[in-house]
């Protein structure tokens, strides 16, 4: 396990010599609070000082500018004062999620090169430090563990003696963070931004949501996601405290929005339905929520949301193009402020709906791919020139893969073009769950659908062709060991054959007959 001390550091970037995400985010506002946790307050100066330190640590290490490192930590202190001390050094950051399982690490770990990871010793009763030290021995490109014992507090270094300023700090165009998108390949993608482009929208976040100085906002989403990651920024862009929350509790969030005076949040349709119906809690507080449509309850929640004198509007966003990317104007009627999509909240963000075959531009109402261009636009896929090639066109803009229509001076979100599943708010390719099933032994083919569960969102049914030795209990604990719970399918159930048809290229399996059996087999 590796530890250091930042007082061995005789040469660090400082911020003074760079305008970064400390300098354009933290700035002024010293003694409000930045980060809340159940046991602590930090205040925008001390998360300023920290992340100094913190650079100071990293570089101790021997992490240089255009390295990578990886975050594998729940929301606390330690992941920002991370966050914000990479920033300094032109470090990329790789977050992983805390729900990941060893094999989905180790692939985000191998695709960006990650020379060190961090790590929580323990959380939810899983040993992390345990995987993390096997997959260093495993890695050579992992050259240092560092495992925290308590994330809810700033990780602690002495303060550099006779420090001098290094000849290469970071710089805005360097690659600052990037978030695991669906791959096509069985794993996911790594879309990274670059530090101008993130800095810029956490400030365009925080100005369409109206957060003012001693605000305090709800960062109940994780912080390894775009969502939950954009949500925080917003907030520290407008001097706003974030309110963080390692598990999401209904109940509990609801009661620290009257504890705490919480004024925004953000997250799924599912958990706002399941706060605002706590009883005894007063929401007074609430001015603006930001709600993702993942189980089809966001009108609903809207009407709530307005008898409590609280705006809510859905959204759109993605890896590639970041999260809150477009807002409905808050006069809007419930019914246009439910829907996914809206305006873009940056004026150079460009959007427009093209036929996917032909690419003739659509007008308004009618439905076709959506693309974007902008500043928000990713850098690329990391370490993946093919896909990032493929997901432009030859203009220049993103292809979302997204079905969608323009309205207004917006767009609708309408569906995923392609056959994408929404599970528990994380958006997962059915070709990551296929690829685990298919390294079973006796698994010979894999094929994943989904069935949208009303109130519950899309629900994940595997079909297999394999041997009769493996059971239904058997394969699903076989995917519990192998990839984050929201991954797991409901059922997995063996068939003697894939329905197909005879297709001018060849036979193509009918995900539409698949999708029905699954609705008969979940009782629907």
């Amino acid at each position: 396990m590796t530890t250091f001390r930042a007082s061995e550091v005789t040469d660090i970037p400082l911020a003074s010599q760079t305008q970064g995400l400390i300098d354009a985010v933290l700035a002024g506002h010293d003694a409000l609070p930045a980060l809340v946790t159940a046991e602590s307050t930090f205040t925008r100066v001390q998360l300023r000082e920290a992340a100094r330190a913190a650079a100071a640590g990293l570089y101790a290490m021997g992490l240089r500018r255009g390295d990578a490192m990886a975050v594998w930590l729940p929301n606390g202190p330690a992941w920002m004062q991370l966050l914000c001390a990479a920033a300094h050094l032109g470090v990329l950051v790789v977050p992983i999620s805390t729900r990941y399982k060893a094999p989905e690490v180790r692939h985000l770990l191998e695709v960006s090169q990650a020379r060190a990871l961090f790590a929580p010793r323990r959380f939810l009763d899983t040993d992390y430090a345990e995987v993390a030290l096997a997959l260093q021995a495993e890695l050579a490109s992992l050259q240092q563990v560092v495992a925290l014992e308590d994330c809810d507090r700033f990780i602690e270094y002495a303060q550099p003696s006779g420090v001098r300023v290094a000849p290469d700090p970071g710089q805005g165009h360097d690659l600052m963070c990037c978030f695991s998108t669906s791959g096509t390949t069985g794993f996911p993608k790594l879309a990274a931004h670059d530090h101008a482009s993130i800095v810029r929208h956490a400030q365009h976040v925080s100005q369409a949501l109206d957060i003012r100085a001693a605000d305090a906002v709800l960062c109940a989403l994780p912080l390894f996601g775009v969502f939950g990651f954009m949500t925080a920024l917003g907030a520290l862009a407008g001097a706003a405290a974030c309110i963080l929350v390692p598990v999401f509790d209904a109940s509990e969030a609801a009661h620290l929005i009257e504890r705490h005076g919480i004024t925004h949040v953000v997250g799924a349709d599912a958990m706002f339905d399941a706060m605002l119906q706590v009883h005894g809690v007063n929401f007074s507080t609430l001015r603006h929520g930001v709600q993702a449509d993942f189980v089809g309850l966001t009108l609903p929640v809207t009407e709530r949301a307005d008898a409590l004198q609280c705006r809510f509007t859905g959204t759109y966003g993605s890896s590639e193009c970041f999260s809150l990317m477009a807002f409905h104007p808050w006069e809007a009627p419930a019914a246009q402020r439910a829907k996914a999509g809206g305006v873009p909240i940056d004026p150079l963000i460009s959007v427009r709906v093209v036929d996917p075959e032909s690419g003739h531009l659509l007008g308004e109402g009618q439905a076709g791919e959506l693309q974007i261009r902008g500043p928000n636009v990713l850098a690329g896929y990391l370490n993946n020139p093919q896909a990032t090639a493929k997901a432009f066109t030859e203009d220049g803009w993103f292809r979302s893969g997204d079905l969608a229509q323009m309205e207004g001076a917006g767009f609708i979100y309408l569906a995923r073009m392609g056959d994408s599943l929404r599970l528990r708010g994380f958006l997962v390719n059915p070709a990551e769950i296929e690829s685990s099933l298919m390294q079973h032994a006796q698994v010979q083919g894999a094929q994943v659908v989904g069935v949208n569960v009303p109130g519950e969102g899309d629900v994940a049914v595997a079909y297999v062709l394999c041997d009769t030795s493996a059971t239904e209990s058997q394969l699903l604990a076989y995917c519990r060991d192998r990839m984050a719970a929201y991954k797991v399918p409901r059922r997995i159930i063996a068939i003697d054959a894939f329905p197909a048809i005879n297709g001018p290229n060849g036979n193509k399996i009918q995900k539409r007959v698949l999708r029905e059996m699954a609705r008969t087999a979940l009782g629907l």
